[in-house]
């Protein structure tokens, strides 16, 4: 971290993609194109897969999301639980994996992330190409990557962590598209002033100033016990 970054090491960006691929796959339909040999499910848009692992990376700008989400359903308290517990935490620190603005918001090169993933046939690449050029990427979980995904979960208790703020991040995403999650991200006049190639600023501190507000209007305080049945993501 010499330039003052935190960055990924290459085996906690593999488990990440991983994790978010297979939490945000879907089994292919006669839209996906030709399965590869292997894959039981896809992830369709390299715009899509960016902008949800920039949720994974950035947990203050998720729990300023959730926060959202609560300000429209506020019959849903367990929104503002989740917001509270990343937010009370060491997490918005701890957790960044800071990442560069570019023309269309988030973004990191995802060929050297996949690298190990790929060779190993975890996950395999495709693109759907429309008058010479590529207008689809997509990603293809192999019933190997996920077999691996599961051991994982199963040998090294702090890959939990990915498992479960991959699957809120799906979730709140509720399959939404690249460009539409692209707009949402662009809403926070933070991450929309961020200078090119720059890396997007955290918002931990206006975050939490939220926080503080909302809860002053909720009494008494929601509880975990109000999480829609079957939710694991406390």
């Amino acid at each position: 971290m010499a330039d003052g970054v935190r960055k990924a090491s290459r085996w906690q960006s593999a488990v990440r993609l991983l994790l978010l691929i297979t939490a945000a796959s879907h089994a292919p339909s006669g839209e996906d194109g030709e399965v590869p040999g292997g894959a039981i499910a896809v992830v369709r848009g390299q715009l899509r897969l960016q902008k949800l692992d920039f949720w994974v990376r950035y947990p203050d700008y998720l729990a300023n999301e959730l926060m959202n989400e609560y300000e429209k359903a506020p019959d849903e308290p367990y929104l503002l639980v989740l917001a509270g517990e990343i937010l009370d935490s060491e997490e918005p620190d701890l957790r960044r994996l800071p990442m560069l603005r570019h023309r269309f918001g988030a973004f990191e090169p995802l060929d050297d992330v996949l690298a190990p993933l790929v060779e190993k046939g975890l996950v395999r690449k495709s693109q759907l190409v429309n008058r010479e050029r590529v207008a689809e990427h997509r990603y293809w979980l192999t019933a190997r990557g996920q077999e691996v995904a599961a051991t994982m979960l199963n040998e090294a208790p702090a890959v939990e962590w990915y498992r479960k703020r991959t699957q809120l991040v799906v979730q709140l995403s509720d399959g939404l598209g690249g460009e539409q999650l692209k707009r949402r991200q662009y809403l926070v006049r933070d991450y929309a002033d961020t200078p090119w190639n720059s890396h997007i600023t955290p918002i931990t501190d206006k975050a939490r100033a939220r926080l503080s507000q909302l809860r002053e209007r909720v009494t008494p305080a929601p509880n975990t016990s109000s999480l829609c049945a079957g939710d694991d993501l406390s």
